[in-house]
């Protein structure tokens, strides 16, 4: 492959969003005296997050109704008696605590150090724009990126093909000389594979892939690729 660009998602491919997020609603629940046990709370939460986001970036809800649906719905779940205003004020507290945990996946810096001196590497997301940026840089690998293409600043989330359009012309890069690498099948895969960019499934969980996919299940399984 001759290739110059690489296209990394972020949460869940090289954040370990899960374990950020599992902190954040401890810390944000005992600040606010929400005494929900909360291994059932994140039990119900998952599912239901993934659903929410899978509306979001099929333009079907707003931000505003992700924040807030996703923890409503959970909260329901559980028969938990919890007010709208303290959904609202969690809502707002998760987006501004969630930063501050830095957890990545076993071999992300290893990776990158490897990775940055052969290939331009550059950050696509469709998570919140006024979070991301703290993500890389709490975390310590903002510098190992040189452009960073939030949906919020396309206007398009993945896999809408404008983000990937959008995404070559600021790198100044071309299909055949990048790949995308992420975890979602139907926003980092399919996404690009379907405006032609080779893309390379980051397959943590085992699940059973169309053979003509590339998948990794460990990060520095890529070191064997590129």
């Amino acid at each position: 492959m001759n290739v110059k660009h690489i296209f990394f998602d972020l949460d869940h491919t090289l954040w370990d969003f899960e374990t950020n997020s599992s902190k954040t609603f401890e810390k944000i629940f005992k600040y606010n005296n929400v005494d929900a046990n909360i291994l059932v709370f994140l039990n119900y939460y998952k599912p239901i997050n993934f659903e929410y986001w899978r509306l979001y970036r099929n333009e079907k809800i707003s931000k505003e109704k992700l924040r807030y649906g996703r923890l409503k719905d959970t909260f329901d779940k559980m028969n938990y008696n919890i007010s709208d205003d303290l959904i609202d004020i969690l809502s707002e507290e998760y987006i501004s605590v969630l930063p501050m945990f830095n957890s990545l996946f076993e071999g992300t810096h290893e990776l990158l150090h490897y990775l940055k001196p052969k290939y331009q590497l550059h950050i696509i997301t469709n998570g919140f724009c006024e979070i991301q940026a703290d993500k890389l840089r709490n975390s310590k690998i903002d510098t190992y990126f040189d452009k960073v293409i939030t949906s919020d600043s396309v206007g398009v989330k993945k896999p809408n093909p404008r983000i990937f359009e959008y995404a070559l012309k600021v790198a100044k890069a071309t299909k055949k000389e990048s790949l995308m690498i992420g975890d979602s099948w139907e926003a980092d895969i399919m996404g690009a594979k379907n405006f032609g960019i080779q893309p390379i499934y980051c397959n943590f969980d085992n699940q059973s892939v169309d053979p003509s996919i590339i998948s990794i299940n460990e990060l520095l399984e890529l070191k064997n690729l590129l």
